[in-house]
C-alpha cells in the first residue's frame, strides 16, 4: 500500500514528529470572534470549517450561480448544507461553550477536517468530515461517539437552505434493500432569481454493530431547516460510530435535481462509509505523489503544502470548471474568474499535475464563442475574454466597473496558459483542437485592437487600457492608461506564440501577427526604465507590472535591465493592503538575479503577513478578511518552483535552470513534475 495512503488510513502523521506538522495543522485555542475556516474541497464542492462543533459554516458547489447581491452579475450561491449534526446527551444540547478540550485538525494527507472534545464527564466525541476525492457531488461525515458513563445519546442530521434561496422543499424517503433499510433526507431550493434548482440530500448510516435505531423526520416547514434524528442508549465504556452522506448538486450538472441527488446519496450509502473513506484516501495519495518537500524549514513546509493542498482541493481533473480568486472557500469576488487562474495559479498546478491544469483551459475554451461574441459587439475581431467570468463566459464585471472593457491583458494570459499546456504535455492533438482556437482568436483580437502610432511613425500602440497595475492614471484622472507595459508586452508575447503555434501544427501564420508584433514597442525613460505607461511620473503602483516583462514573459532578459527596472518600481508599492502575488514575482526574480537573501525575503513577504488563524489560512493582504486567497498561495508555489528550484515551462518543455535553495533550509524536493513524473532533489 502507498506509504501516504496507509500512514492517512491509520491517522498518523508521515513525517517525522517536529514543531510544525508537516500534514497537520491543529487548532487548540477555538476563538470563534477571530476564526477563519479552513475548506476541504474535491474540486466540485467545498465545505468551510465552523469554530461551533459538529457543524460547517457553508457549502460551495462549483459554477452554481444566479445574478443576485453585488453588482447586478451573476454571484456564487450557496449551496444546501446537509451534514450539520446536533447531539444531545441526556437531553442536554452539546454547544461550544459547554465542551472542554476542543480541537480541530485539517489532515492535508487526507483532506480531512475532524475535531476532537469532551463533554462533562459523560463522553469523548470525535467527528470528521471530508468532501469525496472520488465522488464529485459527494461528502461524508463520521462521528464517534465514546460514553464515560451511561447515556442516553440523541442524534439529529440537519439540512439547511440559506436565507437568500427560495422555495425551499423538503423531502424524506424510505429505501428497502434487505438486510439494510435506508431513510434519506432532501432539500431543494431555487437560486434568487429561480433561474436554477439545486439540492442536498442526506443519509444517515448508523452503526451496524449496535441495533438498528428508528430515524425519525422532523419537519420544521418555513425555517429553510428540516432534519432526520435517532436516539440510542450506550453504557459505559461502549462507542457508537454514524456517518452522515451527503449529496449536493444543481441543474447545472443534473437534469432532476431531487431523484439524481438522493440516487447519489443512496449509491454512496450502500458503497458505505469504509469503502467511501479508502477510495478518497487512494485518489489523495495519487494527487500527492506530485509534492514538494523542505528541509530544515518545518513551518514553511508545513505552509508550502497547505497551499498546495487548497490548489488540489479547488481543481478537479475533467470538470471544464476554473478558480475564482477565493476558490471554493467563500464568496469573494463573486466566485468569478479572472485572470488570477492562468497567471498566479495554473503554472505550477501544469508542473505538478498538468491532467488537472487542463480543466482550467477547458473552461476556458468551452466558452471561446463568447469571446468572439464580446469581440464582435466592441467593434473587434478574434476572441475577447471577458474580465470576470462565471457560467457562461459573458462579461461579469458589475456595468459600473471599466475593468470589463478595457483590462485585455487577459486574453494574452489565457493564450500563454495553452501554449505552455503544449509545451509541457506535447499534446499535438491538443494544441490541434483547443489550444490553436484560443492562441489564433486572441492573436486576431490583437490585430484589431491595436492603432497606428498617433505621433506618426511607424508601428503600433494600445490606447486606452488598464494595466496589471490598476492604480496607474492619465493626467485627466481615470484609470485608463496608453500603452502600459504590461499589456503591451503580452500583447507581442501572444502574438509571437501564435506564430510558434502554427509553425508546430504545420500552418501558415497570419502575416498581420508579425506585422503588428513587430509594430508594438515599449518606452524608456532617460535612465533607461520601461515607462509603465505613456503618462507615467513616479506615482504609487498597485502590483507587479514591468517586473512581469522578466517574469512570466521572459521579454526583458539581461540581468542589469532586469535588476534596474524592479528595483525602481518596487520603491513605488506600498507596504500595506497590496496584493500578495507581486512579492512571489520579486522572489523569482532576485533568484534568477542570485541574491537569495531577497528572494527569500519575498518569499515571506508574500504569505506570512497575510495569514489569519487558527489554521494559517491566506489572505489577499496583510489585514485581509476574505480567505482562503488562492491567487496568492499560486503565486508563492511559483517563487519555490520557478524560483528556488530554478523551474521553467520553455518552447522545449520543462527546463531546469541553477536552483538557489535558500541557506537556511537543508534541502528542497520536487517530486512527481511533469507528465513523466521526475524528481528533483537540491541541496
Amino acid at each position: 500500500m502507498n506509504r501516504l495512503l496507509l500512514a492517512a488510513l491509520l491517522g498518523v502523521a508521515s513525517s517525522a514528529a517536529c514543531a510544525q506538522d508537516a500534514w497537520k495543522i491543529t487548532a487548540n485555542d477555538i476563538e470563534p470572534s477571530d476564526y477563519y475556516g479552513i475548506t476541504v474541497a474535491n474540486g466540485q464542492l467545498g465545505l468551510l470549517s465552523s469554530p461551533d462543533p459538529l457543524r460547517t459554516k457553508r457549502a460551495i458547489l462549483g459554477g452554481l450561480y444566479d445574478i443576485y447581491g453585488r453588482g447586478r452579475v451573476n454571484n456564487f450561491v450557496h449551496a444546501v448544507k446537509m451534514l450539520d449534526i446536533d447531539i444531545k446527551i441526556d437531553g442536554t444540547r452539546i454547544k461550544r461553550d459547554n465542551i472542554s478540550d476542543y480541537t480541530q485538525t485539517l489532515d492535508m494527507a487526507s483532506a480531512s477536517f475532524t475535531g476532537s472534545f469532551a463533554y462533562s464527564d459523560c463522553a469523548e466525541i470525535k467527528y470528521e468530515y471530508m468532501a469525496l476525492r472520488h465522488l464529485p457531488f459527494n461528502c461524508m461525515m463520521t462521528v464517534t461517539v465514546q460514553a464515560e458513563k451511561d447515556i442516553s445519546l440523541q442524534v439529529e442530521n440537519i439540512l439547511s437552505a440559506d436565507e437568500s434561496l427560495v422555495d425551499a422543499r423538503e423531502y424524506f424517503t424510505t429505501v428497502k434493500n434487505p438486510p439494510y433499510t435506508y431513510f434519506i433526507a432532501t432539500t431543494t431550493a431555487y437560486t434568487p432569481t429561480r433561474h436554477l434548482e439545486t439540492g442536498s440530500s442526506a443519509v444517515i448510516i448508523p452503526d451496524r454493530s449496535h441495533p438498528a435505531p428508528e430515524i425519525r423526520h422532523l419537519s420544521n416547514r418555513g425555517t429553510g431547516e428540516h432534519s432526520q434524528e435517532f436516539s440510542i442508549d450506550l453504557k459505559k465504556g461502549q462507542s457508537y460510530t454514524f456517518s452522515v452522506i451527503g449529496t449536493c448538486i444543481s441543474e447545472n450538472t443534473h437534469d432532476d435535481v431531487r431523484n439524481d441527488a438522493e440516487r447519489l446519496s443512496l449509491f454512496a450509502a450502500v458503497e458505505g462509509p469504509r469503502r467511501l473513506k479508502e477510495r478518497h484516501l487512494q485518489e489523495w495519495a495519487r494527487l500527492w505523489e506530485s509534492d514538494i518537500e523542505i528541509e530544515g524549514d518545518p513551518q514553511a513546509q508545513q505552509d508550502v503544502r497547505s497551499m498546495l493542498y487548497h490548489v488540489y482541493s479547488f481543481v478537479r481533473e475533467g470538470s471544464g470548471l476554473s478558480l475564482s480568486p477565493m476558490g471554493l472557500s467563500g464568496f469573494g469576488y463573486n466566485g468569478h474568474v479572472f485572470w488570477d487562474t492562468e497567471t498566479w495559479v495554473y503554472p505550477a498546478l501544469l508542473l505538478l499535475h498538468p491532467e488537472m491544469a487542463r480543466s482550467l483551459l477547458d473552461y476556458r475554451f468551452d466558452r471561446l464563442d463568447a469571446a468572439r461574441r464580446n469581440a464582435y459587439q466592441h467593434g473587434y475581431r478574434g476572441a475577447m475574454f471577458p474580465w470576470e467570468s462565471a457560467a457562461t463566459g459573458s462579461e461579469e464585471t458589475p456595468a459600473h466597473n471599466l475593468y470589463s472593457h478595457f483590462e485585455v491583458h487577459i486574453n494574452a494570459d489565457i493564450a500563454l496558459a495553452a501554449w505552455q499546456y503544449y509545451n509541457v504535455t506535447g499534446d499535438a492533438e491538443w494544441l490541434r483542437q483547443k489550444g490553436w482556437p484560443l492562441i489564433s482568436a486572441t492573436a486576431d483580437f490583437w490585430v484589431s485592437r491595436v492603432e497606428p502610432r498617433r505621433d506618426g511613425s511607424d508601428g503600433y500602440e494600445l490606447v486606452n487600457v488598464i494595466g496589471a497595475d490598476e492604480w496607474g492614471v492619465n493626467p485627466g484622472g481615470g484609470k485608463n492608461v496608453d500603452n502600459n507595459a504590461y499589456t503591451t508586452a503580452s500583447a507581442i508575447n501572444n502574438l509571437d506564440i501564435a506564430a510558434k503555434a502554427a509553425k508546430a501544427l504545420g500552418i501558415k501564420p497570419d502575416p498581420k501577427w508579425k506585422l503588428v508584433k513587430d509594430g508594438l514597442r515599449l518606452t524608456r525613460d532617460d535612465n533607461g526604465i520601461i515607462r509603465l505607461h505613456d503618462t507615467y511620473s513616479g506615482e504609487k503602483t498597485k502590483q507587479a507590472d514591468v517586473a512581469l516583462l522578466a517574469y512570466p514573459l521572459g521579454l526583458l532578459t539581461d540581468r542589469d535591465d532586469i535588476k534596474r527596472n524592479m528595483e525602481y518600481y518596487i520603491a513605488t508599492v506600498p507596504r500595506k493592503a497590496t496584493p500578495a502575488m507581486s512579492k512571489s514575482v520579486y522572489s523569482i526574480i532576485y533568484s534568477m538575479l542570485d541574491e537569495p537573501d531577497k528572494a527569500l525575503h519575498y518569499f515571506r513577504d508574500s504569505y506570512l503577513p497575510n495569514l489569519n488563524p487558527p489554521f494559517r489560512v491566506v489572505a489577499e493582504f496583510d489585514g485581509g478578511t476574505n480567505p482562503y486567497f488562492i491567487t496568492g498561495a499560486g503565486g508563492t508555489l511559483q517563487s519555490v518552483l520557478m524560483g528556488f528550484g530554478g523551474l521553467r515551462i520553455s518552447d522545449d518543455g520543462i527546463k531546469a535552470t541553477s536552483a538557489k535553495v535558500p541557506a537556511e533550509w537543508s534541502g528542497l524536493t520536487f517530486k512527481g513534475i511533469g507528465p513523466d513524473k521526475k524528481t528533483y532533489k537540491m541541496k
